[in-house]
């Protein structure tokens, strides 16, 4: 039972250095991708604290953690894995791998057609809205419905994996597809942003910084459960075995 107690507690604490982790990085990383731009200052960077839509991506990437830390934790206390709570990992990450790919093809995007590759998304929009600021409704809307289409054949890829892997095969295969996909998503965000500071442009530098901070944030996220994981191994093979276990 102590044990337990403790898995529980390193898996809270995970949690809790992930979300200090975004929060300490966000300024520094915003600094340094539009680095000198002149009235773009500390206090500029440091009003992305004000706004929701970064809490709200804070609390999406912080839950997705603790739901892939759930597995793990299960592992360690040798309980009895139904094939259905293997369904949480598959949709979680075949939420963030929708993400690792919603964003390398904006970065792409950015990059060849400058400012207009953030408007290509608009296009998938069969129809106009009568509001204020229609392009705008359209390239979100249209951008959401995109990102649910990857999220939908990402979590059917994933659903064969849960149903032939063991939940160690299963979390493995996890972190190291997170892992490889959030590396190869900055292998193609980095390049594009230089391309598009290099060109001046007015908007598309907001596109790939996205896609740059999506890359660092799940990479960040997929070495929790990995280096969890590989904790709890080393504790149960460190724990003193039972007078029981060694009859």
């Amino acid at each position: 039972m102590a044990t337990v107690e403790i898995m529980k507690r390193w898996a809270v604490l995970t949690v809790l250095l992930y979300a200090l982790a975004l929060l300490a990085l966000t300024v520094p990383l915003i600094l340094l991708a539009f680095a000198g731009k002149g009235s773009f200052t500390v206090k500029t960077a440091a009003e992305i604290y004000l706004q929701w839509g970064y809490w709200l991506w804070l609390a999406i990437l912080v839950g997705g953690q603790a739901l892939l830390l759930l597995l793990p934790l299960k592992i360690t206390e040798r309980r009895f894995i139904p094939r259905r709570s293997l369904k949480v990992p598959c949709i979680v990450t075949a939420f963030l791998l929708a993400n690792l790919l919603f964003a390398g093809i904006l970065d792409v995007l950015c990059a060849t057609f400058r400012e207009e590759g953030i408007n290509v998304f608009s296009y998938l929009v069969p129809f106009n809205l009568d509001l204020d600021h229609p392009k705008t409704i359209e390239v979100v809307v249209s951008a959401i419905v995109t990102l649910l289409a990857f999220w939908v054949i990402w979590t059917i890829v994933f659903r064969h994996f849960a149903d032939s892997d063991d939940p160690d095969s299963l979390l493995k295969r996890v972190v190291r597809w997170l892992l490889a996909g959030s590396i190869l998503e900055l292998l193609v965000a980095v390049p594009s942003h230089v391309i598009v500071r290099r060109r001046d442009d007015c908007c598309a530098p907001v596109g790939t910084f996205w896609g740059i901070a999506t890359g660092i944030a799940i990479m960040l996220l997929c070495f929790g459960p990995g280096v969890y994981f590989l904790f709890a191994e080393r504790f149960q093979r460190l724990k003193p075995k039972s007078p029981d276990a060694e009859k």
